[in-house]
């Protein structure tokens, strides 16, 4: 039997060509379908403004100002002591009846009372008798080494020396106006100044035979046994 279709009918050939198109066209329609978006549908209302003119009130003040007349300065009354002819007068109080516009009047000057300057009595250096501790020198060493105690820092440190003070010996025997004028530190200064303060009244100065204030001079030594 003699085939009757001709080479050019023949489909056969093309079929891997109608293959590859119909792929293609799958995968377009896939890609088509991932990338398609939807949108949700949003409702949109229209609203329509009126405008409504309002007519405006206009309140008038109708109040009237009153006008309060200023109350009066109250009156002054001045009173008139009637003095009998017989009265006297304090003479101190000076009259001038005859003064006028141009009568030149003295400016009041106020007088000064100039507050006297107390002078406070002459300290001597040296007098004729001078000032002493009551029983003398030995009694005064004696005093000072019962009453000295040593400071704790200073015997921790090891410092010793002598310790120069100067005070007055009043007129009645007090120690006044202590002051340090050489000192070693590590407290023996401040003790140095405790112990005066706790003297007894010395027998004072004396010049011409008057008791009188004397600066005296006192070393204390403080030594570690």
């Amino acid at each position: 039997m003699v085939d009757k279709k001709t080479p050019k009918a023949d489909l056969e050939s093309k079929k891997v060509y109608f293959i590859q198109i119909g792929l293609i066209l799958a995968l377009g329609l896939v890609f088509l379908g991932f990338e398609w978006k939807t949108y949700d549908k949003k409702v949109v209302e229209t609203f329509q403004r009126q405008v409504t003119d309002v007519a405006e009130e206009i309140v008038l003040n109708t109040q009237q100002k009153v006008e309060v007349a200023a109350a009066p300065p109250p009156a002054t009354t001045t009173i008139i002591n009637i003095v009998e002819d017989d009265v006297e007068i304090d003479d101190d109080i000076v009259i001038d009846a005859e003064a006028t516009a141009s009568t030149e009047v003295q400016e009041y000057v106020p007088v000064k009372h100039e507050e006297e300057e107390i002078a406070e009595p002459e300290i001597f250096q040296i007098v004729e008798s001078m000032p002493d501790f009551p029983g003398g020198d030995e009694a005064r060493q004696t005093f000072l080494r019962d009453n000295i105690k040593y400071p704790q820092i200073a015997r921790e440190s090891s410092i010793s020396g002598t310790v120069y003070v100067t005070f007055v010996v009043e007129k009645d025997g007090r120690v006044t106006d202590i002051k340090i004028l050489r000192g070693i530190g590590g407290g023996c200064d401040e003790e140095a100044v405790r112990v005066i303060k706790s003297m007894p009244r010395w027998n004072p100065g004396k010049q011409r035979g008057k008791p009188v204030r004397v600066q005296f001079n006192m070393p204390i030594k403080f030594s570690l046994q």
